[in-house]
């Protein structure tokens, strides 16, 4: 008998309590699915939470601490901050979304194709990623947003570019081992096409790791939105987005705390629940 067993037999609450510590898991799912449904709630509908216009401000309410008036408090031109952290969720999760549709597509599209095509068209697919993988994604982030100009959708391409390596090789991987598998090789022998074999069997069984990649790269891709609006290659002001509100209010740290912490957080919570749902996701769905 395990020392475990022996404790939940001699222990009256011991079971009670190995339940409890089974559900905390699931409840940081819910918890999860909650923070990501409201910023997507804020992103779709923000007028229903916010009706106020983001970008209007009272002077004579400048700098005000959170309160029961506003929320988040007022920033230095008395522009109430939870309004614009609520108008400035579809400027963040939108950028978010394209970044993530980018590299998903263009991603796992390389990788399929190089899996599944052994020798040079593989080799030549993957030298590519290389050479990708190998610019810092930063870097790679800021040439082409200026090329192509500033702007949330121009960043949001910007960061899905440098998201594709990451889809391609692990897309490839997928395949690869699922292409030698028993019941691909028994398909072909059935008289299974090419491409009816990759579309029935070895793509369903190979986009679970990439589906969780994508929850990853949503909540990463947030976070590169915003140290991009940060550094002022996003959003122009005074068009509220996550990065930037917290550039504004930098300058004013020590004695408006609100201005940089409050929309941290909600930068924090949101990239943490889209964490938490993808590795959810790679575990087959238990929590």
């Amino acid at each position: 008998m395990t020392g475990t067993a022996a404790a939940l037999m001699t222990d009256p609450v011991a079971p009670a309590r190995a339940d409890r510590w089974r559900r905390r898991p699931a409840l940081g799912i819910l918890f999860s699915l909650l923070v990501l449904a409201v910023a997507i709630a804020w992103a779709l509908v923000p007028w229903l939470f916010a009706p106020g216009d983001p970008t209007a401000g009272v002077g004579t309410q400048a700098l005000q601490p959170p309160s029961a008036e506003h929320w988040f408090g007022t920033d230095a031109t008395g522009r109430d901050l939870y309004t614009r952290v609520v108008h400035g969720a579809s400027q963040s999760l939108l950028g978010a979304v394209i970044a993530v549709g980018v590299g998903f597509v263009a991603g796992t599209a390389i990788g399929v194709i190089a899996g599944s095509r052994p020798g040079p068209v593989d080799d030549t697919l993957m030298r590519g990623v290389d050479v990708l993988l190998a610019i810092p994604g930063l870097l790679l982030s800021l040439s082409i947003i200026i090329l192509l100009g500033f702007g949330t959708a121009n960043a949001a391409l910007a960061v899905g570019v440098t998201s594709i390596a990451a889809f391609a090789r692990l897309a490839r991987s997928q395949v690869v081992s699922v292409r030698v598998s028993d019941f691909v090789e028994a398909a072909f022998g059935s008289g299974g096409t090419f491409w009816t074999v990759l579309w029935r069997h070895v793509l369903p069984n190979s986009l679970t790791a990439v589906l969780a990649l994508a929850a990853l790269q949503f909540g990463s891709a947030v976070l590169q939105i915003a140290t991009l609006g940060f550094l002022g290659y996003g959003a122009p002001p005074p068009t509220p987005e996550w990065g930037l509100l917290v550039s504004e209010g930098r300058n004013y740290i020590a004695t408006a705390w609100w201005l940089t912490t409050l929309p941290g957080i909600v930068i924090a919570l949101v990239v943490l629940s889209a964490n938490r749902l993808s590795g959810a996701i790679r575990r087959g769905g238990t929590p």
